[in-house]
C-alpha cells in the first residue's frame, strides 16, 4: 500500500503529482461501502438550477478543470487486508452525462473508469451524484458550487470564489482532506445509541433501480412565518410534518400494536466543531414520538421536536455521539479483523439493528449562499438523499433565496406519506408546488 502523507507533505502535494498518494476512509465513510449491493449504493445527488440552458460541452471543459482542486473525489476506492481506502485516479473522465429518469441508481466501484461521482445535465440543470463514502452533503456542495462557477466562467461571466467557490489555482488545505471526527472525539464517555424497534412503512416495492421522486416547491418567507407561529425553526417545524405524516400513515394501516415512529437526521457537525474538512462530518440525531403514549395533536409534536432539538443539538452531546462512533477505530482487536469479518458484522448489525431504528430519514442543508455575482444565473438547487436502504421514504430540504424545496425520494409505490406531509403544509397556510418523475396518475 502506498505511503500514507501527514499534512504538511499533503499540503505541499500538487494535483500533478500525487500518484503515490492514498486516503483512509473517515470514520463514517468506512460503513458506506459495507453496505453496497447490486441494487443499492450509498448515491446522494444535488442539483443547481440555471436560468439558461446547460451547454454539455462547456460543462465537460469545466468539470476537468475543478475537478483536480478536489482530490479527495478524484478517486478510485480499493480493499486492503484490514480497511478500505481511496487511490488518486488517473483514468480519463468522469464524463457529463444527459440526465437519467431514475436518479442515485447503484453505483458500482468498477464502473465508470472507477469514478465514484457522476455529473448530469438536462435542460438548464446540473445535478452532481456523489457515493458518500467520498463525503456529506457540504463536501458535494462545495464541489457543485465551484464546477458551476468554472462553468459560468467559461460563459464569460466573472465569479469571484467565496463561501462554497474554492479558488481552482490554491492547493487543498490540509484540513478540508483530514478525517475531522478524530480530532474531535475527545468525551470521557461514550452515551449509547437510541434503541428500539420502530414505525416501518409498508408499500408496495418497486422494480430494480426505480426511484420515485416527489418535489415541493415553496417560499422561504411563508414557511418560516408559519414555523415562527409555532415557535419553532424552520427544521423543527419540517421535522414535526414529517413525524406527523408518519403517524397519519401508521394510523391508517391494521396494527395489533402501535409503534414509535422515529426520524434519523443527520445534523452538520461544522456548525459546532471547527472544520473545513470536504469529507463526511455528520452525526445523527432521532427526534421521535410514541403514540403509544397517548395521542398527539401537531401542536405538540411541534414542540416535542422544538425541546428535543434543543436539549440534543449542542456540542457536548454531539461530542459525546462522535466519540462513541470513534471506538471502533480506537479499538485494537477491530483493528486487526480482516476486512471481510468486518464486513459481515457490520452489515449484519445494520440491517438487523441500525436500519430498524428508524422511520425515515430527513436532511436540510438550510439556507445555501453563493457568491453575490453568481445569484442572477442561479434559480434554485435541489438534494436528494437518494435510494433508501429498504423500502422506505427519504426527505431532504434545501433553499436558496425564497425558493424552499422539500424532495422526497423513495423505493415504494405508494406515497401517501408524501401526500400527508404537503396535505398538512397547505393546511397551515404555504403554497405548493408539487414536481414528479411519477407517470400521471400513479398513487
Amino acid at each position: 500500500m502506498p505511503k500514507h502523507p501527514s499534512p504538511k507533505q499533503v499540503n505541499k502535494l500538487t494535483s500533478r503529482n500525487r500518484k503515490d498518494v492514498w486516503y483512509k476512509l473517515d470514520l463514517s465513510a468506512t460503513v458506506y461501502p459495507t453496505l453496497q449491493r447490486r441494487d443499492f449504493s450509498s448515491v446522494y445527488r444535488l442539483s443547481v438550477k440555471l436560468k439558461e440552458p446547460v451547454d454539455p460541452e462547456l460543462l465537460q471543459q469545466a468539470l476537468d478543470r475543478t475537478l483536480p482542486r478536489f482530490p479527495t473525489y478524484k478517486v478510485a476506492i480499493r480493499k486492503g487486508l484490514f480497511w478500505r481506502y481511496l487511490e488518486p485516479n488517473t483514468r480519463p473522465g468522469p464524463f457529463v452525462q444527459e440526465d437519467i429518469k431514475n436518479p442515485c441508481m447503484p453505483m458500482h466501484f468498477k464502473s465508470n473508469n472507477r469514478y465514484l461521482i457522476r455529473v448530469y445535465y438536462y435542460d438548464c440543470r446540473i445535478s452532481l451524484e456523489a457515493h458518500h463514502c467520498l463525503g456529506d452533503g457540504t463536501g458535494g456542495m462545495c464541489l457543485l458550487q465551484t464546477l458551476t462557477a468554472v462553468y459560468l466562467g467559461l460563459l464569460g461571466h466573472k465569479i469571484t470564489p467565496s463561501g462554497f467557490v474554492l479558488r481552482l489555482e490554491e492547493e487543498p488545505d490540509p484540513s478540508e482532506l483530514e478525517d475531522a471526527y478524530m480530532r474531535y472525539a475527545t468525551a470521557k464517555v461514550k452515551p449509547p445509541r437510541p434503541s428500539g424497534k420502530t414505525y416501518r412503512i409498508r408499500g408496495t416495492k418497486e422494480p430494480f433501480y426505480t426511484l420515485n421522486i416527489v418535489d415541493g416547491v415553496m417560499s422561504v418567507s411563508e414557511v418560516q412565518k408559519v414555523a415562527k407561529g409555532y415557535n419553532a425553526t424552520i427544521t423543527e417545524y419540517l421535522n414535526a410534518v414529517l413525524l406527523y405524516a408518519l403517524l397519519q400513515k401508521q394510523m391508517t394501516e391494521f396494527h395489533l400494536k402501535y409503534k414509535p415512529v422515529r426520524i434519523a437526521m443527520p445534523v452538520n457537525l461544522r456548525r459546532f466543531f471547527p472544520s473545513k474538512t470536504l469529507r463526511n462530518f455528520i452525526t445523527m440525531v432521532y427526534p421521535s414520538i410514541d403514540p403509544r403514549l397517548g395521542e398527539y395533536t401537531f401542536e405538540e409534536i411541534v414542540t416535542q421536536v422544538h425541546n428535543f432539538m434543543r436539549y440534543y443539538i449542542n456540542e457536548k452531546f454531539l461530542c459525546g455521539d462522535i466519540t462513541t462512533n470513534a471506538a471502533t477505530k480506537h479499538n485494537f482487536l477491530i483493528r486487526v479483523v480482516p476486512l471481510f469479518l468486518k464486513d459481515l458484522v457490520v452489515r449484519t448489525f445494520y440491517t438487523r439493528v441500525q436500519d430498524k431504528n428508524s422511520s425515515a430519514g430527513l436532511t436540510n442543508m438550510g439556507a445555501l449562499k453563493v457568491p453575490d455575482d453568481m445569484k442572477p444565473y442561479i434559480d434554485r438547487f435541489d438534494i436528494y438523499m437518494g435510494q433508501p436502504f429498504s423500502s422506505r421514504t427519504n426527505c431532504a430540504i434545501i433553499s436558496f433565496e425564497d425558493i424552499l424545496t422539500v424532495n422526497f425520494a423513495s423505493s415504494i409505490v405508494e406515497s401517501d406519506v408524501e401526500r400527508h406531509f404537503f396535505r398538512r403544509l397547505v393546511q397551515d397556510g404555504i403554497h405548493v408546488k408539487i414536481e414528479s418523475n411519477r407517470a400521471p396518475g400513479i398513487s
